[in-house]
């Protein structure tokens, strides 16, 4: 099994910056890809950004490319997701999740941290 552990939500004002965190733990070896997802009140969980964790290949979502970026440490088994320019549109609980198949659905999730966005 892989554990994930989110960090880095809060608050924000619009146009400002943060940077999640996502700690992997357990069976790392195994992960293909990592992802970030978000979910707002009443909306369904969609996609935000992923990455290949053995080539670090990045894939983003229309609404957040050129400004959010995702990254990974594989020495400390932890992917980041730095978000720039912040809307309230982005305000959401990200949710960070892990692909040990190769292949859709994820098979781990976080507990998800809450990004707050104030205009």
């Amino acid at each position: 099994q892989v554990q994930l552990v989110e960090s880095g939500g809060g608050l924000v004002q619009a146009g400002g910056s943060l940077r999640l965190s996502c700690a992997a733990s357990g069976r790392t070896f195994s992960i293909y890809n990592m992802g970030w997802f978000r979910q707002a009140p009443g909306k369904e969980r969609e996609f935000a950004a992923s990455i290949n964790w053995r080539v670090g290949s990045t894939y983003y979502a229309d609404s957040v490319k050129s400004r959010f970026t995702i990254s990974r440490d594989s020495a400390k088994n932890t992917i980041y997701l730095q978000m720039n320019s912040l809307k309230p549109a982005d305000a959401a609980v990200y949710y960070c999740a892990a692909d040990v198949t190769g292949s859709l659905p994820y098979d781990y999730w976080g507990q998800g941290t809450q990004v707050t966005v104030s205009s």
